[in-house]
């Protein structure tokens, strides 16, 4: 089974011109469990993602890929 990109984080976090060590420091987390997260190799949790689209100022659909071929 294929790999889904089932968050837009990497592409957010270009957007917002932060990095990986950023978001980790903010959400005080590992920046390997970011650096995961950003190539869709796991997934946070939602209260992570509730977390993250608080930190990064987007809502939250912003951070999901909501494409049906996703999922």
């Amino acid at each position: 089974m294929d790999k889904k990109d089932i968050n837009r984080l990497k592409i957010v976090l270009i957007q917002k011109g932060k990095t990986k060590k950023w978001l980790a420091e903010q959400l005080g987390v590992n920046p390997s469990n970011v650096s995961r997260w950003t190539t869709n190799e796991s997934q946070p949790s939602i209260e992570t993602f509730i977390k993250m689209s608080r930190v990064l100022n987007v809502d939250i659909r912003a951070l999901l890929n909501l494409e049906e071929d996703t999922m």
